[in-house]
């Protein structure tokens, strides 16, 4: 789906006072829009190999945690 020349005009509009206001955002937002338009892959590991190692501890402790309150709740259920 294209955009009318109406639309690209406003779009236009819109990244120039997104540049003015906030450049940062306006930079995140190009990386985007090359990522998502084929110019430039994701960084092979945007974060370190600790924080990712972080992160998968506490997805297992919350993993485990919820299973422990399943079977906690089933006991209940059955000994009621």
């Amino acid at each position: 789906m294209s955009l009318s020349g109406r639309e690209r005009r406003i779009l236009a509009e819109i990244e120039r006072a997104l540049e003015r206001d906030d450049p940062e955002l306006a930079r995140r937002v190009a990386a985007i829009n090359r990522i998502e338009a084929g110019g430039e892959s994701l960084p092979a590991q945007p974060y370190g190999d600790r924080l990712r190692m972080w992160a998968l501890g506490h997805v297992w402790m919350l993993f485990w945690a919820a299973a422990v309150v399943i079977v906690l709740l089933l006991l209940a259920v059955l000994t009621t």
